[in-house]
């Protein structure tokens, strides 16, 4: 029976190496397959196969954590040869998101600046990506001259996500007023805890540390009554306030 189980397995594996290799998966696939007997394979067939088959949106979900998890740089390179490949606009944006991903900011902010050229000089995307980018950097001059070109229009209301950038930036550059009024328009309009996680870490550097206390709880409620996909999602942003806090 053993001899048989063991049998089983390897056959197993060798139809999941033809699939790594039919379908042109990463090469680490194969050693994960044949190395970590058993185990491998499991993993292999619920991070590939079984979205494959299934293809619905949780487990397409699922496949893509895991994939991520074991291989963080695999977007980055599959950018980069689309790049490479045909360097678009969009092959340019992808790859720079990629790049901020891996904390590869000052990479990411080189790829948005080369791709805001000509009629995509001012484009949303590229503007913003590039802005918080150079906050990163701790760039708070150019950052904030990348969002303003995003609000020059007379009565234009920017979004949560570009009022979040300039909130950091505002920070950074010392005027507080404006950073504590930007920070919290997004925290109300910004989908996930991002908005309201950045805005308790500068109540809490502010000094305002009720109000930065206040926050987290809140933060707290929402992650308590969130299914658990959102609550690994909202782990990062959570730890961002609670360390702030400290």
């Amino acid at each position: 029976m053993s001899l048989f189980g063991g049998g089983l397995f390897l056959l197993i594996a060798i139809a999941l190496c033809i699939h790594v290799v039919r379908t042109n998966q990463q090469i680490f696939w194969l050693f994960i397959i044949l190395f970590v007997p058993g185990l491998g394979s499991l993993v292999y067939i619920l991070a590939v196969l079984v979205p494959e088959l299934v293809g619905g949106t949780k487990a397409k979900r699922f496949g893509m954590a895991a994939r991520e998890a074991l291989d963080p740089g695999r977007e980055y390179r599959q950018a980069k040869s689309a790049v490479e490949d045909a360097p678009t606009v969009h092959n340019q944006m992808r790859l720079a998101a990629a790049a901020a991903a891996l904390g590869r900011h000052a990479e990411a902010e080189t790829l948005y600046a080369e791709a805001a050229q000509g009629i995509h000089a001012e484009d949303p995307a590229l503007l913003l990506g590039r802005a918080n980018a150079l906050l990163e950097l701790s760039r708070y001059d150019e950052a904030l001259a990348q969002l303003d070109k995003l609000s020059e229009e007379p009565g234009r209301t920017p979004s949560p996500a570009v009022s979040l950038a300039c909130g950091r930036a505002y920070e950074g550059l010392g005027r507080t007023s404006e950073a504590d009024e930007a920070y919290q328009w997004a925290a109300g309009r910004l989908p996930g805890l991002e908005g309201l996680a950045r805005y308790a870490a500068f109540l809490a550097r502010a000094g305002r540390r009720a109000e930065a206390a206040e926050a987290l709880a809140e933060i707290d409620r929402r992650i308590a009554r969130s299914n658990a996909q959102f609550r690994r999602e909202a782990r990062p942003w959570r730890d961002l306030a609670a360390q702030a806090l400290g």
